[in-house]
Order: structure tokens, then sequence, then C-alpha cells
């Protein structure tokens, strides 16, 4: 049995920045630290924070003792932060630079007076960050979103982890409405070599398996891309959750992970299908 892993599974730079900066403050054994939210989307990251004293919080308020919050690599809306600030908290801030820029281009688009519009999943928590730094006119679409109502002065973000196929035909739609179009194209490069990698391996394998937490927008995206292309694909986050008959009469099994998916895990998932496969 051949086993193909993709050079391009496992953290990106945004998730190992984030990662790096929250294991450093946990080694600190700082008092009432916390993180606002998953710092990933990745569900044994999170609990090995968790045991080293940093534990998620998805709300805050006076009467807990939160001394300070990490904010995760998706990022916050601003209204949250300054919330934060008020109470007197530190911000660690450990989002993305990718999505900092996204947040820059939508604030500078709004100056500009454009109708923002951002491509991506509307309760993304990257995605509701960005409308933070739009106005009220904001709106955020997907491939299937009507486009009839646009503004004449259109300005398009993207949630970094979009693939470049739905930018495509986003902009096919929104050129028919519109007399003036500004983009930015702030997809990650990580996001679109990591799809095109999956692709061509699927393309070869018999099997596929795409390793990443089950709330990872960017590893559920791969797991669609290779179940499209029409090979059995499993989504797991573990190797535990690997079945032998899944790999019984494979030739060729391809391993992929999503950006959150840290390389211990990869390693254990290429470690049991090996030995499951002789």
């Amino acid at each position: 049995m051949d086993v193909i892993v993709a050079k391009t599974a496992g953290f990106c730079f945004g998730v190992k920045r984030a990662i790096d900066i929250a294991f450093r403050i946990a080694a600190e054994k700082r008092k009432g630290v916390y993180t606002f939210g998953p710092i990933i989307h990745n569900p044994q990251v999170v609990e090995k924070l968790r045991k080293k004293g940093i534990v998620p919080i998805e709300r805050f308020s006076r009467e807990k003792d939160i001394r300070a919050l990490i904010i995760r690599t998706h990022g916050i809306p601003l209204q949250t932060s300054k919330e934060i600030l008020s109470m007197g908290c530190e911000i660690i801030d450990a989002t993305c630079p990718f999505v900092k820029k996204a947040q820059y281009y939508a604030k500078l688009l709004k100056e500009e007076g454009y109708q923002v519009v951002i491509l991506g999943e509307e309760n993304h928590p990257e995605v509701k960050s960005l409308m933070s730094y739009a106005d009220d006119n904001a709106i955020v679409v997907n491939e299937k979103t009507p486009l009839s109502r646009l503004s004449r002065k259109i300005g398009l973000v993207v949630q970094t982890t979009q693939p470049l196929e739905s930018l495509r035909k986003v902009l096919s739609e929104i050129v028919k409405h519109t007399k003036e179009l500004k983009v930015y194209n702030t997809i990650c490069n990580s996001t679109a070599l990591r799809l095109k990698e999956t692709e061509k391996i699927a393309g070869k394998a018999d099997v596929m398996f795409v390793v990443g937490g089950k709330n990872s927008a960017n590893t559920t995206q791969l797991a669609k891309l290779c179940s499209s292309l029409s090979v059995p694909t499993y989504h797991i986050e573990t190797a535990a959750e690997i079945k032998k008959k899944w790999i019984a009469h494979a030739g060729k099994v391809g391993i992929t992970a999503g950006a959150s998916t840290p390389e211990w895990i990869i390693q254990e998932v290429e470690g049991r299908i090996r030995y499951i496969g002789g």
C-alpha cells in the first residue's frame, strides 16, 4: 500500500503563530488568562491548552477573574475588543495577520464609500469580525446568494479560507449587477496551495483521509473537494476513528489536513494507516 501525505498538510503560518503565543503564555503560568473562544478549530490542541491552564470562554463578565484574553486566529468584532478593554483586561492578539489584512481592507472600502460585500460563511467567527469593520450596509454572500439588490459601487473582501473557485463564481455574478467594483483577494495563499495539492493527490488515490476539526471551515472544504472528485473520503479528527474496512482494498491512500491540524495528529494517522495496511 502506498501512502501519500500532502506536503501542505497541517499548521499554516497564522495558526502556528497563534499556537506559539498561547503555549508561551501557558508556560509563564499566569493567572486569569483565557482564550476568547477556541484558539483554533482543533479540539485536541484546545484540550492540550486547557490542561496547561488556559481555558476557552465564549462570554466574559466583570464577576469572573479575567486578567487577559488571547484573541483567536479568526479575530473578534471591534465592539467586543472595546468591551474587553473597558473591563481592564489585557488583550493578547493572536489574530492571523492575513485576517488582519482583510479587516483593514473592509474598513478601507467602507471609508471610500463602497458597499462592502464579504464572500464567506455568515456565522464563521472570522466573517463576524470582518463585518464589524464595515458598516450596516455590508452583506455576506456565497455562491448561491441572490445579488440583484447590490449598490452601484461594490467593494469585495473574502474570508481567508474560501476557495478561489468560489471567488470566481461570485465575481462573475456581481459584475452583472453593479457599475463599479473593487476587489481585494484576501484568500490566504496557504489555502489555495492546500486545495491544489489535495486535488492532485485525490486524483491518484483510492481513498482519501482529511484530518482536522469537524468545525474547521478549511478542513471541511478539503473533504468536500475530495468527495466531489468521486474518491471515497473520510473526514477524521484522530487516528482512532480509522476503520480497517475503509482501506481494505486500497492500493494508494492519500492524506491531507486542515490548517489547524497539528503535525503529531497527521503522523499518528499515517502510522495507523501503514500499520493496518501491513
